[in-house]
């Protein structure tokens, strides 16, 4: 089952405006000429429900889940608002990663990266080749950069008396009130095996970097995309996220990204364009060594984003960045329809929802992202959302008043209370 950042049961998705379709003037049926034609894209989202393989494990109420999976804690807060059937509602339940900022200390998830690159095959599934070049899209030169980011790597935040991760840093600022001066919750990352996507003409469309190899991007549908990446029966050793899941290269304790090379997501056809990351779990059903619990495998698909596809700041780090701070606030996508519910809001970019995805309100907003030089390059994660925001909560406890973080002036107020879907 599976969240995407389109992203109740949900799914969270991050995704560019669409284009109009002459924006890709092809060479090809299927091969885009010019790679600045998603320059003028901005990010937005969409909701879709997560798949997966249910044993009839029913989700728990009240703030436990009765599932296989990770460590999360539970609150709620009080303020009115109208839920997702339109009716007034006055208390709130929140579900987190990690453990109660109460009790201080750190928790540390193990956090495998996946690189994923792309194998572009015939209409027959035979290896594909233009200009003798074979299209094959390699995730490799990406992963050491990911590694070294802010989400992974150590840098100086005004919220934490120590080098910290910058997902760490935003948890710390959304919790300064109650939490204790040890509280931390830290991302282990570790590269797992390789993998590759093989995707069959039709199913894609492509831009070739400027020495005519493969590639500057990759579109994909959104269908073939999830298809390929989720597993469709237990095991499946035939899919991305099946195979990782039978080598044992994730498990349901870890918090897991599928890195990509500038893959973009499309719905229908390329003019409906780009979808970079979604952060969802997969169900897989329980059995006696787990007590028949449900099984849930945390993840995130993200693509690397490379400089001015998207604009000059909406890069590199950006989609991961998002995806891991909506999976610390919203780890299971509001699949309960209890948990990460929220008033319905509607943020400055557009975006309205009723749901505890921190970053989709913030995508798309000037400074939306945080540029910060570390390891010798200068990355852009996004600024989150803060809690506080969905509350309604005037004044914030939180950091310094904020109601976003990093950056304290993208949101300075909190979301106002909506009418049931903003009263469209």
């Amino acid at each position: 089952m599976k969240k995407f950042l389109a992203f109740r049961l949900g799914m969270a998705v991050l995704f560019a405006v669409s284009l109009p379709l002459s924006a890709f003037a092809q060479a090809d049926d299927d091969q885009i000429t010019d790679a600045s034609t998603l320059a003028s894209a901005h990010a937005h989202t969409k909701h879709v429900g997560p798949r997966g393989h249910l044993n009839g494990q029913g989700h728990a109420r009240f703030g436990t889940f009765d599932a296989d999976s990770i460590g999360t804690f539970n609150g709620h807060y009080f303020t009115p608002g109208i839920d997702a059937n339109g009716n007034v509602n006055n208390h709130w339940y929140f579900n987190t990663v990690g453990n109660p900022p109460q009790q201080g200390r750190t928790t540390t998830f193990n956090a495998p990266v996946v690189p994923v690159s792309l194998d572009l095959r015939n209409f027959d599934g035979s290896p594909r080749f233009v200009g003798g070049h074979p299209l094959i899209s390699d995730v490799t030169p990406f992963i050491t950069p990911v590694l070294n980011s802010p989400v992974f790597s150590n840098a100086t935040w005004d919220t934490s008396d120590t080098p910290t991760q910058i997902t760490d840093a935003v948890q710390r600022a959304e919790y300064w009130e109650s939490a204790k001066s040890s509280w931390h919750t830290m991302l282990s990352p570790s590269v797992k095996t390789a993998r590759k996507m093989i995707l069959i003409r039709g199913t894609y469309a492509f831009a070739l970097n400027h020495d005519g190899t493969c590639c500057a991007f990759v579109l994909v549908d959104f269908n073939a995309f999830v298809n390929a990446l989720f597993p469709s029966g237990v095991p499946d050793n035939t899919t991305v996220i099946g195979a990782a899941e039978v080598a044992g290269d994730i498990t349901t304790k870890d918090i897991s990204s599928f890195l990509f090379p500038n893959t973009f997501l499309f719905e229908g056809n390329t003019s409906n364009c780009c979808i970079l990351g979604f952060h969802s779990y997969d169900v897989e059903p329980g059995d006696a060594s787990n007590g028949n619990l449900e099984r849930r495998f945390v993840m995130n698909y993200s693509s690397w984003i490379s400089p001015n596809i998207f604009g000059p700041t909406f890069t590199d780090v950006t989609a991961l960045s998002h995806e891991i701070a909506e999976t610390f606030n919203d780890p299971f996508v509001a699949s309960d329809g209890i948990h990460n519910v929220t008033p319905w809001w509607l943020s400055p970019n557009g975006n309205c929802q009723n749901d505890l995805e921190d970053g989709d309100v913030i995508e798309g907003l000037p400074n939306a992202t945080f540029p910060i030089t570390m390891n010798g390059f200068t990355y852009h994660p996004q600024n989150e959302a803060l809690l506080q925001w969905f509350e309604f909560q005037s004044p914030s406890d939180a950091f310094m008043g904020a109601y976003s973080y990093p950056n304290r002036s993208v949101l300075t107020s909190p979301s106002a209370p909506q009418a049931f879907n903003c009263g469209n």
